[in-house]
């Protein structure tokens, strides 16, 4: 036990591994695609918000002094000049005297200052001349939304940094703007290695197993900001990796990631392939998840994970999640101390990550036991409980 390495180290080492894809620049994408995707620098728009007078009611426009003394009781009668829709043109000046009928969003006329809401309005006429009965007096300024009240043209729009929802791109749209600047995503290869390994959906038969690793990581790949370039797994041949890792090299991977092949045993393909290259392979003082390797090939850094599929899912976030989080701009995961419901005990010099369930309250409970195979149990949990290296007791009630 002495001689596993502990998880801290191995972060330091995956990160000075994984060092050059700070250096990464940002990317421009249409709107829609940018969804999700997180602003690289500040965004100003180029115009004005409204960027022209427009009416903020149906109604009429009018010049507040006309009906000033406008009420129920005494109403203000006004021949309408004309109408105004929300439509591209400029309208034609109002008249004193008179009201000109427009609709929501369009531009308000010059010589207008006011906008009565239909209503406060009454039609009537006579002699063929159609007018409205003003029933309420108005000042200038009212229902009338001006040029840059919501935002000035060169203001900043969206700060960097800012993670784009749809109210963000209908901004961005509406300032004009068709494609926006965004942090560019890590390109990942995701390798999951096994003879035994058959795709999801695939008739099974003797000795095979589905290939959940792929799923798992391609996914947790996704969910931290990653772009999924390739998504394959390998049999047990160090030919067939090789091929596996140059295609997706070739499809523009940056970071391989693989599942399986480090351990111990006879058929280690990924120790295999990348030992003669200079990999790095370790055991930490884990559980789940000793066996580790870092390595790179043609020049691209391969983070090298367990097989079993709680290993590698814990591997993923312990390792590999928090950069690809932070060169996403996304926010780190929430962490919070709770209470154990029940009692655990731990491995002298492993450092213990068991998957729990909060519950109501302030505790947490663990779900079923430490097994690096239990997937079923693994999807059961919504919380990863960590226990520090030098503990092997805590208490029902103690804190985690």
């Amino acid at each position: 036990m002495a001689d596993r390495t502990p998880v801290s180290q191995h972060i330091a080492r995956v990160n000075a591994l994984l060092a050059p894809l700070r250096e990464r620049g940002a990317e421009t994408l249409p709107l829609l695609e940018a969804l999700g995707r997180v602003t690289a620098d500040d965004i100003r728009s180029p115009i004005p918000l409204p960027p022209f007078r427009n009416s903020q009611m149906d109604g009429f426009a009018v010049r507040a002094t006309d009906v000033a003394r406008a009420s129920e009781r005494e109403p203000v009668v006004l021949p309408i000049q004309g109408s105004v829709a929300a439509a591209a043109g400029t309208p034609d000046a109002l008249e004193a005297g008179t009201a000109i009928r427009i609709m929501t969003g369009a531009p308000v006329p010059e010589g207008a200052d006011a906008i009565v809401p239909v209503e406060d309005t009454t039609p009537t006429g006579a002699d063929g001349v159609e007018r409205i009965a003003v029933n309420r007096a108005r000042t200038a300024g009212e229902y009338v939304r001006e040029p840059g009240s919501d935002l000035a043209a060169d203001a900043v729009l969206l700060p960097a940094g800012t993670r784009l929802a749809s109210r963000h791109l209908a901004a961005l749209a509406a300032a004009g703007l068709a494609a926006v600047t965004v942090r560019a995503r890590v390109r990942i290869g995701v390798v999951s290695t096994g003879s035994e390994l058959v795709n999801p959906g695939e008739t099974l038969g003797p000795g095979q197993i589905p290939d959940s690793n792929g799923t798992a990581i391609a996914a947790a790949v996704l969910a931290a900001g990653g772009h999924l370039v390739s998504q394959k797994h390998a049999p047990d041949t160090p030919a067939a990796l090789a091929e596996v890792f140059d295609r997706a090299i070739d499809a523009g991977a940056e970071l391989l990631l693989t599942s399986g092949g480090v351990s111990m045993g006879d058929h280690e393909v990924v120790r295999q392939l990348l030992e003669p290259l200079g990999a790095h392979v370790d055991s930490l003082a884990m559980q789940p998840g000793g066996p580790q390797a870092v390595a790179e090939y043609r020049g691209v850094p391969v983070v090298c994970f367990p097989g079993n599929p709680v290993s590698s899912q814990l591997s993923f976030a312990l390792f590999v999640a928090p950069l690809l989080r932070e060169l996403a701009g996304l926010p780190e995961p929430r962490r919070a101390t709770l209470a154990l419901e029940a009692a655990v005990t731990s491995i002298p010099g492993r450092r213990q990550f068991l998957r729990g369930r909060r519950l109501d309250g302030e505790q947490v409970a663990t779900v079923s036991g430490p097994g690096s195979h239990l997937v079923a149990a693994l999807a059961a949990s919504d919380l990863i409980i960590d226990i520090p290296e030098d503990t092997v007791h805590l208490a029902a009630g103690d804190p985690v």
